[in-house]
């Protein structure tokens, strides 16, 4: 008996559909700050700094003021929200694979540890965010993949639980939590493969 399809492909956002790079924002603030390059990149990226802003325990206000606490920054906090936030581009093959999704009438929903200055940058210059039925983002719902917040939210919000939900993303431990909850999960690492599963899966032709 052929298993029934899945019913909701989740896509994390970072290095699936959009490409990123901290180092950009990095030479952006330090250009404009007492320390070098590669100190303000140890601030933003990656750092407790980070993870209290992305999952919602510091607003935009107290993140801004604590790195400019720390590197010296001398603008206000929209030029630093310039900075920070644009440093993304399109992975336009993926975003391809999600329209040709949306076409289809595929439930498609957006799972990412971000935070609002990202997001408020990419709604605002990536049109295609906007096509997805949902989204479960880190700093709304107070919990980080791989942490079980995130994954126990996106299945109450779609109502999709075990093999219904398809799972991309490029990072194992987070699928791996999505695997550990019967999500059909893979770790993305290029668009053809990803593209191919989708397509095994009767998702797409």
């Amino acid at each position: 008996m052929k298993p029934h399809r899945p019913e909701v492909v989740v896509f994390d956002l970072g290095k699936v559909l959009l490409d990123f790079d901290y180092s950009i924002a990095a030479r952006c603030i330090a250009a404009r700050s007492q320390q070098d390059e590669a100190t303000v990149r140890s601030v933003l990226d990656h750092s407790p700094l980070l993870f209290r802003y992305e999952t919602g325990l510091m607003s935009r206000q107290e993140f801004f003021e604590h790195v400019r606490d720390q590197t010296g920054f001398d603008g206000d906090l929209s030029e630093f929200a310039r900075c920070f936030a644009d440093i993304f581009w399109p992975i336009d093959p993926m975003v391809a694979v999600h329209q040709e999704l949306r076409k289809r009438g595929v439930s498609t929903w957006l799972f990412s540890n971000t935070n609002d200055l990202a997001m408020e940058h990419i709604q605002a210059h990536f049109p295609f965010i906007h096509d997805f039925e949902g989204w479960v983002l880190s700093y709304e719902v107070r919990s980080m993949k791989p942490a079980p917040g995130m994954y126990e939210t996106l299945e109450r919000r779609t109502g999709k639980h075990g093999a219904q939900i398809v799972y991309l993303d490029d990072r194992p431990e987070n699928v791996q939590a999505g695997l550990e909850r019967g999500w059909c999960a893979w770790v993305h690492e290029e668009p053809r493969r990803s593209r191919a599963r989708l397509v095994e899966l009767g998702l797409l032709d």
